[in-house]
C-alpha cells in the first residue's frame, strides 16, 4: 500500500494536478477569509470555511477524476490488479493519497484562526473543529469521486458525476422539502429507492438471482407494511431522508457552533461504505 500511496502522491505533483488543486483552495480561502474575516470583522474562520463547501464541489471532481480511470483507460490497472497487493491495499493507498493532498490546504487555512486571534477576539476551539469537519466533509466528497471513478474509464464522465452528486447532496434539505409527505407517496418513494439500492448492488456484484431476491423481498415487505400499519408511513420518506444530509453535520459546527461527535462518526460511516463499494467496483472488474 504504501508504495501505491508514494506512487499516487508523486503523480499528482508531476502533472501539476495536485499544485493545482492547492493554489485553487488556498486562492478562495483567502478570498473568504480577507472578505469575511480582515475586512469584516467577523471573528469565526467557519463562517468562511462555509462558503468553501460550494468551492469543493468543483475541486474535487478535478482531484479524484483519474484515480481509476486513468488507470483502466491506459490499462496499467492491469498490472496493479496483478501485483502482490490486495484490492483494499491499492484502493486505501490511492484514497491516502488523494487525502493528502487535500489535507495541505486544509492544514494552511488552520493559520487562519491564529491570524484573527492577533489582531482581536477569535474562537479558536469553534474554528478549528469547524476546520476539522470540513476536512472530513472533503474526505467524504473524496471518496464519493474515488467511487465514481472506478465506475469508467472517462476522466470527464467521472468529474461531471463526482459534480453532480456532490452537487445533489449539497442541494438536499432544500430537495427533500419536495418529496410528498402521505402515507402513499411515502411507499412509493421507499419502492424507488429499494430498486435503486438493488440496481447498485446488481451494478457492483454482477449477481441477478441475488438482486431479485433482494427486490423481491424488499417489494413485499414494504407493501406488507403499508397494509398492515399505514399510519407508518406518513411523512416517514421525508423523515428519513433529511436524517442523510451531508451538509448539516458541517453546518452544526460551522453555523451553530455545536461540536457534533455523531456527524464525525455519521461522516467516517460513509467513509467506510464507499471505500467498501469502490473495493468491490474493482474486485468484479478483476474477475470479470
Amino acid at each position: 500500500m504504501a508504495a501505491i500511496y508514494r506512487r499516487e502522491l508523486k503523480a499528482y505533483f508531476q502533472t501539476m494536478t495536485g499544485y493545482v488543486f492547492i493554489a485553487f483552495m488556498v486562492l478562495f480561502i483567502g478570498i473568504y477569509f480577507m472578505a469575511y474575516n480582515m475586512m469584516s470583522g467577523y471573528p469565526y474562520f467557519s463562517f468562511s470555511l462555509s462558503g468553501m463547501v460550494t468551492i469543493i464541489m468543483i475541486g474535487i471532481p478535478v482531484l479524484t477524476m483519474r484515480s481509476f480511470a486513468d488507470d483502466r483507460k491506459t490499462k496499467t490497472d492491469q498490472l496493479l490488479l496483478t501485483s502482490p497487493v490486495s484490492v483494499t491495499q491499492m484502493v486505501l493507498g490511492k484514497y491516502f493519497s488523494m487525502i493528502t493532498v487535500y489535507a495541505v490546504p486544509v492544514l494552511l487555512s488552520g493559520i487562519c484562526p491564529l491570524i484573527i486571534k492577533l489582531n482581536g477576539n477569535a474562537n479558536l476551539k469553534a474554528d478549528y473543529a469547524a476546520i476539522l469537519a470540513f476536512f472530513l466533509l472533503g474526505c467524504v466528497y473524496i471518496a464519493v469521486g474515488m467511487f465514481i471513478s472506478s465506475l469508467t474509464e472517462s476522466q470527464i464522465i467521472a468529474a461531471v458525476g463526482t459534480f453532480g452528486i456532490i452537487l445533489l447532496l449539497l442541494l438536499w434539505p432544500n430537495l427533500v422539502g419536495f418529496l410528498p409527505t402521505s402515507a402513499a407517496g411515502s411507499a412509493i418513494g421507499f419502492l424507488v429507492l429499494w430498486t435503486g439500492v438493488v440496481i447498485a448492488v446488481s451494478r457492483i456484484t454482477g449477481h441477478g438471482p441475488l438482486s431479485a431476491a433482494l427486490e423481491g423481498a424488499g417489494v413485499l415487505c414494504i407493501i406488507a407494511l403499508y397494509l398492515v400499519k399505514k399510519d407508518l408511513f406518513d411523512r416517514a420518506l421525508t423523515n428519513v431522508l433529511e436524517k442523510i444530509g451531508i451538509t448539516e453535520v458541517f453546518q452544526n459546527f460551522a453555523s451553530h457552533y455545536i461540536f457534533d461527535a455523531g456527524g464525525l462518526v455519521y461522516y467516517i460511516s460513509i467513509i467506510f461504505l464507499l471505500i467498501f463499494l469502490t473495493v468491490q467496483s474493482i474486485e468484479k472488474r478483476r474477475w470479470s
